[in-house]
């Protein structure tokens, strides 16, 4: 088998290895539905099963991260236990995440690791005092007077940045990360070296997606393409 070869086998089976780790994290969750005929039981169930996923993937990020795993376990929990939302994410988001770097990497413009844990931790700490004093000074009315077109534009640019920084794993290609423009640039020089197999899987799931969505809107369309 050539390298070639070699790469999709590797690739299948990675994306393999995703299906499996989605399935294995999601189903957990709604097999109390499935085992159960009392819908109240099954309910409560359901909320103790994803607590306890809460905090295995608290556990995991944080021992990832260095910064204590049971802690961040617990953590994840807070949120679900404490919070007033029942449908609000508890986890990080892509948005977050680069807002987040964007304002580390001008605070440590050398990379520096252990500056950088000090100085995500301040400004988690400082994010979060000042959520708190909002809370207790009931300012969420200020949220109101952000124009549509400002959050438009800025949905809009994070959509974008988030696109490109998926579209090399759409085609199969690797490339380092300068920035928006010179990224999209060694993109469109990546292009002839894209493998058919990705691209193609790629363009299955979305006609998966669509066609989900257009024949059953309410079914679970994501999870079924994932």
């Amino acid at each position: 088998m050539t390298q070639s070869g070699r790469d999709d086998v590797h690739k299948l089976l990675a994306a393999a290895g995703i299906f499996l780790i989605v399935t294995a994290s999601t189903f957990p969750v709604v097999l109390s539905f499935l085992l159960i005929d009392d819908v109240a039981m099954a309910r409560n169930l359901s909320r103790a099963i994803a607590l306890a996923m809460l905090f295995f993937g608290g556990l995991a990020l944080g021992r990832f991260a260095g910064c204590g795993s049971w802690r961040a376990g617990l953590l994840m929990m807070v949120y679900a236990l404490l919070g007033s939302s029942r449908v609000l994410s508890v986890s990080s988001t892509a948005t977050l995440a680069i807002l987040t770097a964007t304002q580390l990497g001008l605070v440590v413009p050398d990379g520096d690791a252990a500056k950088l844990v000090t100085a995500t931790a301040t400004l988690a700490l400082l994010v979060g005092g000042m959520l708190l004093l909002a809370r207790l000074l009931k300012l969420g009315f200020v949220a109101n007077f952000i124009l549509l077109p400002v959050l438009t534009g800025f949905k809009a640019g994070i959509g974008i940045v988030i696109v490109l920084d998926q579209a090399p794993k759409l085609i199969g290609v690797h490339i380092a990360k300068h920035g928006f423009f010179a990224d999209l640039a060694t993109l469109a020089q990546q292009v002839p070296e894209t493998s058919m197999i990705t691209p193609a899987v790629a363009l299955a799931t979305f006609a998966l997606l669509i066609a989900m969505e257009r024949l059953w809107p309410h079914s679970p369309a994501p999870l079924v393409a994932v």
